[in-house]
């Protein structure tokens, strides 16, 4: 029988309550109440013998149909919405109710729906998340209910969980609190963690914890879903994850916790990567994935690495990160910490990041704060820009339109080739789009943003843009984490993903000047980040499944393919493909 839904707890309607109370009327005119099945029973691509099985013959209408017809029908529905919140409803609704024909259409159109499930639709999602909430997808552990945690997880009833993604809401994307409208997050996480990494979707858990808001507007709107607190404080947050860590651990020993939009992630990470198996992905993942297309990037300039210089507008935990991940590149190649540091000028709200700029920094500013501006202080981007002449700009300020035309054009005279990220999301808080970063560079700019852009085309040549999306590289950080049975995640389990992302792109790619594989071979790359992954973790003696250590990279790699969730799990229709007509002719899929 199919897996059950990834995002519905195993709960079955009609189940009555301790109590018999509450149970759903036998009146209700449908199947998928009934208590004998699973809404993933009602797959019209299943054969006679398996609907037998299954006992929904009768419950399906009679004939049998192959992925292709399904896939066929599901875009066209999709093609119908006439908004991305609309379609991004519709997938929802078809993860919990098919799981399987969700993530075949997801893998075989990788590039459309990608978007629709995560960035940048889920950004609107998560605002309306109170509003459009139909049916429980995760888990939501409240403060209230502190103290008894473990019992809570007791009520999503999955026997093995591998991973879980948990978000506090209190920084989704560029949008801010949200509270627990910030459950789209982690749903769209794990939804990339199947469909880019083959994570079993059974075995997946979002998690957003409830510790309070302070979001004005959600507090006075009647449907918010979350409690109508202000939020509690650091330390009380931090023991309220102590007991979630504990119960999660107690219950599913060894699972892997990837820690998501947290307003301030450092406690969180600091607290537990030494004693459970857990990392950051605003820090870590965000890192690895903008170094994976900075490795690429500082390639095609030609520029050696001593003589680069790299400007970061935004100096949060997410630039941190990048830069630091960064930094380790130049100090593996040879250049010493002290050196590689000052290769890095940070900007925020204040200007640069400096010493004596007269006020107190957050601690992880610190490590690249410059103490050579000999008392100058450069309270704008573009000012630092003049001072540094850098030969490459990262924006991770969630200030859209802040790499302006003036700044833009001043990287493309200081630098024949200028790398140019502008990688905030979702698009509307991005630095500046890729169509004007190539005009404004006569189309010479290495560019990669966080959120999609469209193709450019000049001179009879069509530009793709590089899209530094972390599902490059977190998916595969999971899955070999999971594999291998890693006890931690260290930071050189988290460098080894970005090379393998590096390397990953195939002659042809490198050919075209992409700085990140094609999307569709997200499968192939994950399998790659992996491997990595695992080789890491073996290096450092992290790994409890030591039988990998035998397998060479090419058993390896075939090892972790045989343990991915193949959601089409062979052709149960048995019923044929044929060529899509209309009228006699072959018909056109609509365009999402």
């Amino acid at each position: 029988m199919a897996p059950p839904s990834m995002m519905t707890p195993f709960l079955r309607s009609g189940t009555p309550s301790q109590s018999g109370e509450h149970q759903v009327s036998s009146a209700v005119h449908s199947a998928v109440h009934s208590r004998s099945h699973s809404p993933t029973d009602f797959d019209t691509s299943y054969n006679e013998d398996l609907r037998s099985q299954l006992k929904v013959r009768g419950l399906l209408p009679p004939h049998v149909e192959s992925y292709e017809l399904q896939k066929a029908r599901c875009l066209e529905q999709i093609a119908q919405k006439s908004n991305p919140i609309d379609k991004y409803m519709y997938l929802s609704n078809l993860r919990n109710t098919n799981v399987n024909l969700f993530y075949r259409l997801l893998m075989d159109n990788m590039k459309e729906i990608t978007p629709l499930v995560y960035t940048p639709v889920v950004g609107e999602a998560c605002v309306k998340w109170s509003h459009i909430y139909t049916q429980p997808e995760g888990l939501y552990l409240s403060y209230a209910d502190r103290g008894n945690l473990r019992a809570i997880l007791d009520n999503w009833t999955a026997e093995h969980v591998d991973i879980a993604v948990v978000t506090d809401g209190s920084r989704i994307l560029g949008l801010g609190d949200l509270g627990v409208n910030g459950m789209g997050i982690p749903v769209g996480k794990l939804a990339l963690y199947v469909g880019c990494a083959g994570i079993q979707p059974d075995r997946t858990l979002p998690i957003t914890i409830d510790v309070g808001t302070e979001n004005a507007a959600n507090l006075k709107d009647p449907l918010y879903l979350g409690a109508k607190m202000h939020r509690v404080s650091e330390a009380e947050q931090l023991e309220f994850l102590d007991e979630m860590m504990i119960a999660l651990n107690d219950k599913w020993p060894g699972l892997l916790v990837q820690f998501e939009d947290f307003k301030n992630p450092f406690p969180s990470l600091e607290r537990y990567r030494n004693t459970y198996t857990c990392f950051n992905d605003d820090i870590q993942g965000t890192g690895a994935v903008v170094l994976g297309g900075t490795i690429n990037a500082l390639k095609n300039t030609g520029i050696p690495f001593k003589d680069q210089k790299l400007v970061f507008f935004g100096a949060g935990s997410a630039a941190v990160g990048v830069a630091k991940q960064i930094c380790e590149l130049f100090i593996k190649s040879g250049i010493p910490e002290s050196d590689a540091r000052k290769m890095f000028w940070l900007v925020d709200s204040k200007g640069m990041v400096a010493n004596d700029r007269g006020d107190t920094l957050q601690e992880h500013k610190i490590y690249f704060s410059r103490d050579d501006n000999n008392g100058q202080q450069f309270k704008s981007l573009e000012e630092v820009v003049d001072y540094v002449k850098p030969t490459a700009l990262m924006g991770l300020s969630t200030i859209g339109g802040a790499f302006t035309e003036s700044v833009v054009r001043k990287m493309a005279s200081y630098n024949e080739k200028p790398i140019i990220f502008p990688l905030s999301n979702p698009s509307s808080k991005s630095e500046c789009t890729f169509e004007q970063a190539m005009q404004w560079t006569n189309n010479k700019v290495i560019f990669a943003s966080g959120s999609p852009f469209p193709d450019f085309e000049a001179d009879g040549k069509v530009y793709t843009p590089g899209q530094g999306n972390n599902m490059y590289v977190f998916p595969g950080i999971g899955l070999g984490t999971v594999l291998c049975e890693a006890v931690h995640v260290t930071q050189e389990m988290i460098y080894a993903s970005a090379v393998g992302l590096a390397e990953s792109l195939t002659d042809e790619e490198r050919e075209k000047g992409l700085l990140y594989p094609n999307l569709d071979r997200i499968r192939s790359i994950s399998v790659i980040v992996a491997r990595s992954v695992i080789r890491a973790a073996q290096k450092e003696n992290l790994d409890k499944n030591k039988t990998l250590q035998w397998l060479n990279d090419m058993e390896l790699d075939n090892y972790i393919r045989s343990k991915m969730y193949n959601p089409a799990g062979g052709d149960h229709s048995g019923a044929s493909s044929p060529t899509l007509e209309v009228n006699g002719q072959p018909a056109q899929l609509p365009n999402l």
